[in-house]
């Protein structure tokens, strides 16, 4: 579903699909304590598995990698992953270079654009995503660009000896349409 690798343009950033050139933003972004806690990612990669793991990204149609681009500057990754195309379904996952890029709209626009090519360009019925309740910045994004709450996972994340929920969030086709946030 995701053999094309678009380049998405916006007046902010540029979505570019995920190549070796990426590997050093990458592996900023994946050693930014704040993005860690924000994503809860516990698990860490040196710069070559960022290498091996940009050099990849192109060779799977069941996701789409697009280095988020301000300028000639990565400033983070939006990922449609997690395909489920029996139920036109995928995830979405997003993660910013650190707080000198936050605030900024690129996160926004990232997902707007990503969002436009999902539901203008494939048959995607549905695009979900789980954030951290503490994350108040994302879900305020998330709500913006149409997604809608789900549900609560309790206790999804330990971090820094305390326990996190998580919100499920998802937007479907016909509501992104209706909002009128095509981008075509």
């Amino acid at each position: 579903m995701f053999s094309d690798k678009p380049v998405l343009v916006g007046s902010r950033v540029t979505l570019r699909p995920v190549g070796p050139e990426h590997a050093e933003g990458l592996f900023e972004l994946v050693s930014d304590a704040e993005v860690r806690r924000l994503t809860g990612s516990h698990g860490e990669i040196d710069l070559e598995a960022a290498r091996r793991w940009c050099a990849t990204r192109g060779d799977h149609d069941d996701r789409l990698d697009l280095a988020i681009m301000a300028g000639d500057s990565y400033v983070g990754e939006v990922v449609l992953n997690e395909l489920d195309p029996a139920n036109r379904s995928c995830n979405l996952r997003i993660a910013l270079l650190g707080s000198r890029v936050f605030g900024k709209g690129y996160g926004t626009e990232a997902i707007e654009l990503v969002l436009g090519h999902a539901f203008t360009r494939t048959p995607l019925h549905r695009v979900s995503l789980w954030v951290h309740t503490f994350n108040e910045r994302a879900r305020h994004v998330y709500k913006k660009a149409g997604f809608v709450e789900e549900g609560v996972l309790r206790d999804a994340l330990h971090w820094d000896g305390a326990w996190h929920d998580s919100v499920i969030m998802s937007v479907l086709r016909p509501e992104w349409l209706a909002g009128s946030r095509s981008l075509q």
